[in-house]
């Protein structure tokens, strides 16, 4: 991944050919990225509709109305200029940290599956969720102040231990899908915003080191209390599933993952049709307008339907990216990057989990799978990216006319 460096070039401005193209540079609208995430939204709701008409528990209607609310938050956003919240990375981290440990409070958290992660308030809301936008805002905010280039081992410890907190926060629940989320998005701001390349070499050992530590550890512990600690017992299995899919595994994960598997097989090339998934249909494809809907649009339009998904999300990435390289800003830039970051990771998690070259988490699938709050935060996250374009060319011209002075 490029650094600031590379990508953000602030060019002094030709006042010859400023009125000519004023009108250009202020255009508020990039339409190759309105039409990738149009055709997303809309192919999402497609499958969506296909996945809970087979289950009572879920109600389309409610997924149109976070399509319906994200559309308003991302018209707000879109329209806010960005640059104003550079200077609030502490409140950023307070909310963090106050929306990611409010599941704890005692009357209106909800535990559900041996984890707490919802609060009920007349509807339940998944708060680790939401926090993944003050997450971006944070870590581009705390990686803008060293403008592109990070090389005292000091302020990058203390960078990084300050990015720490929101996972170490989302692990007392604990999520550890989100928490993966949380660490890729600190790990993209790192790395957009210019940190030393040894410094994130040394980084990425350590952590395989801290893992690898924490499976040892938890041996230990259970070899002498008879119980895992650390790691739950399902965390363990999802990992031995995907190390051991040759052999026979009938545990929940196995099962998932093996019929996952099927149902992507079967779609075949140009799948069973449109509302004809056998496995999704049938109810044995678990968890399907979730985590595993990836699979019930492979069932249904087969190897061309993936591919035409894959298509659109390498659309939305690539528009999003030409935005950072016209920003004008190192903030903009790392808010762009860092959203990037996080919808390639969950793409590229969720994808390859149902096809068993990822371990299984529940990281949904960006603008496909079913969940408002989860739709919500995306349209949060367009509407910072349509910021970024709506204001750059503005902020570049004060940028140009800064450094003539």
């Amino acid at each position: 991944m490029p650094s600031i460096n590379q990508i953000s070039t602030v060019r002094v401005p030709d006042r010859g050919a400023h009125d000519a193209s004023a009108s250009k540079r202020r255009r508020p609208i990039f339409w190759p990225f309105v039409l990738a995430f149009s055709a997303l939204v809309a192919y999402g709701l497609v499958v969506v509709f296909s996945a809970v008409s087979a289950d009572a528990d879920y109600s389309f209607s409610r997924q149109l109305g976070g399509v319906a609310v994200g559309l308003v938050v991302m018209a707000v956003v879109w329209h806010f200029d960005y640059t104003r919240l550079a200077g609030y990375q502490n409140i950023f981290l307070i909310v963090n940290v106050v929306l990611i440990l409010s599941p704890h409070l005692p009357v209106i958290g909800v535990n559900t599956m041996g984890a707490t992660s919802w609060i009920n308030i007349g509807m339940q809301v998944q708060p680790g969720e939401f926090a993944k936008i003050t997450v971006i805002l944070f870590d581009a905010a705390v990686m803008a102040k060293y403008q592109g280039a990070l090389n005292d081992v000091r302020e990058y410890l203390r960078t990084v231990g300050l990015m720490l907190v929101p996972f170490a926060c989302i692990m007392t629940q604990p999520d550890l899908g989100t928490g993966l989320v949380y660490l890729f998005i600190g790990a993209t701001a790192l790395v957009a915003g210019g940190a030393n390349r040894r410094f994130l070499i040394a980084s990425l050992l350590v952590g395989i080191a801290l893992v690898a530590l924490v499976f040892s550890v938890d041996e230990v512990i259970k070899n002498a209390t008879g119980d895992y600690k650390l790691l739950k017992q399902y965390q363990r299995n999802r990992l031995l599933v995907f190390m051991n899919q040759g052999s026979t595994n009938l545990s929940e994960e196995g099962y998932n993952l093996n019929q996952a598997m099927i149902a992507i097989g079967s779609g075949g090339l140009f799948g069973q049709g449109y509302m004809q998934g056998s496995q999704h249909g049938l109810g044995i494809l678990p968890e399907a307008p979730t985590d595993f809907i990836f699979c019930v649009l492979a069932e249904e339009f087969g190897f061309a339907g993936a591919m035409l998904l894959l298509v659109l999300y390498i659309g939305l990435l690539a528009s999003c990216f030409y935005i950072a390289t016209r920003a004008g800003d190192v903030f903009g830039v790392l808010i762009v990057m860092s959203v990037v970051g996080m919808w390639l990771f969950q793409i590229l998690e969720n994808i390859g989990m149902t096809c068993g070259l990822m371990p299984i988490t529940g990281i949904p699938l960006p603008f496909v799978s079913y969940g408002s709050s989860f739709m919500v935060v995306n349209f949060a996250m367009l509407g910072f990216v349509g910021s970024v374009w709506a204001h750059n060319k503005q902020n570049a011209r004060r940028a140009g006319y800064a450094a003539t002075r």
